[in-house]
């Protein structure tokens, strides 16, 4: 039988912006991936903060990334940590390399795949998912080319 990755539970989902964060949870609304990039050294980082720590700028951009990318880390999650989510098992947190955005790395989900098919260096393409406050999620799935 085929294991399928399913989203983690929506109790574990608490999204807090500020002013450096909220450029990238907008681009998620709208369905674009984006990634800080500073606007002196152009150099990407995630997640954004004040300060380049290359250069010390606090220009930034937020450039539009292809949504595509590949596993750099992950774990399978096979027991429920609250209670009500059991549902939700199995879950796969995991560590994207951005394609448009080296070295910048996301801390996501993978979903709707395969676990025979996760594997570190696997490719992934984003989606959103909506959570029931509007927010949207960028979770990852893997693509047929890699599975």
């Amino acid at each position: 039988m085929t294991r399928i990755a399913n989203r983690p539970p929506e109790a574990l989902v608490r999204i807090v912006t500020d002013s450096w964060t909220e450029p990238f949870w907008s681009a998620a609304k709208e369905e674009r991936l984006t990634c800080a990039q500073c606007g002196n050294c152009h150099r990407f980082r995630m997640p954004p903060t004040p300060f380049c720590p290359h250069c010390r700028s606090q220009e930034i951009d937020w450039p539009t990334l292809p949504g595509t990318g590949t596993i750099y880390s992950y774990t399978v999650v096979e027991r429920a940590v609250l209670p009500g989510t059991e549902d939700s098992i199995p879950y796969v947190p995991a560590v994207i390399a951005l394609d448009g955005a080296t070295p910048a790395r996301l801390i996501s989900n993978i979903v709707d795949s395969s676990l025979d098919s996760i594997r570190i260096g696997a490719r992934v393409r984003v989606i959103f998912d909506v959570m029931p406050d509007g927010a949207a999620v960028p979770r990852y799935t893997v693509t047929e080319e890699s599975a």
